[in-house]
């Protein structure tokens, strides 16, 4: 896993779709590839009321990502420093290996520039010490930023383990 973690407080989110905009407006991307997603699910009726949940989806910089070995060129690359995975589009020759290996989507094909794009964190914002653009769009706050160790859903994923671990 990156350093970084991008958090989604699905209940402040209303699918406004502001963090997929700022996201392609960002990197000058066109119709057709979605480095981040907000995926409806629903409706659902808990409660006898109809409601819908949102996903944000965008790549989980994993710590062991396989698109990076995938790549027969090296354009996909995972920065050593913070664990940010990138293309650099000047090495990407389109192949799509990384695609095809990703279990969650998140290279994407951006067929004007015959080449992948996908969540970087923005790393040129992040290099600048700025919030990736999705997050500084977010109208509700949904969307949080930071270290790792800091953000919300990681400490619930390091107490359910440590539970498991005393039980077992």
């Amino acid at each position: 896993m990156s350093v970084y973690y991008l958090y989604h407080d699905e209940k402040k989110c209303i699918a406004c779709h502001a963090c997929e905009v700022q996201c392609k407006v960002h990197k000058g991307l066109p119709v057709g590839p979605r480095p981040n997603q907000v995926i409806t699910v629903g409706p659902l009726r808990p409660a006898s009321q109809l409601r819908a949940a949102f996903v944000f989806m965008a790549c989980f910089h994993c710590e062991e990502p396989w698109c990076v070995p995938a790549c027969p060129t090296g354009a996909m690359q995972r920065r050593p420093e913070d664990g940010v995975v990138f293309v650099d589009q000047a090495l990407c020759v389109g192949c799509k290996g990384c695609i095809l290996v990703c279990p969650w989507g998140a290279p994407q094909w951006d067929s004007e520039r015959g080449a992948v794009v996908k969540c970087d964190y923005c790393k040129d914002r992040l290099d600048a010490g700025l919030k990736p653009a999705c997050v500084a769009a977010c109208p509700t706050g949904a969307l949080s930023f930071g270290r790792a160790e800091r953000m919300p859903d990681i400490r619930r994923v390091r107490y359910a383990r440590e539970i498991f671990a005393s039980r077992t």
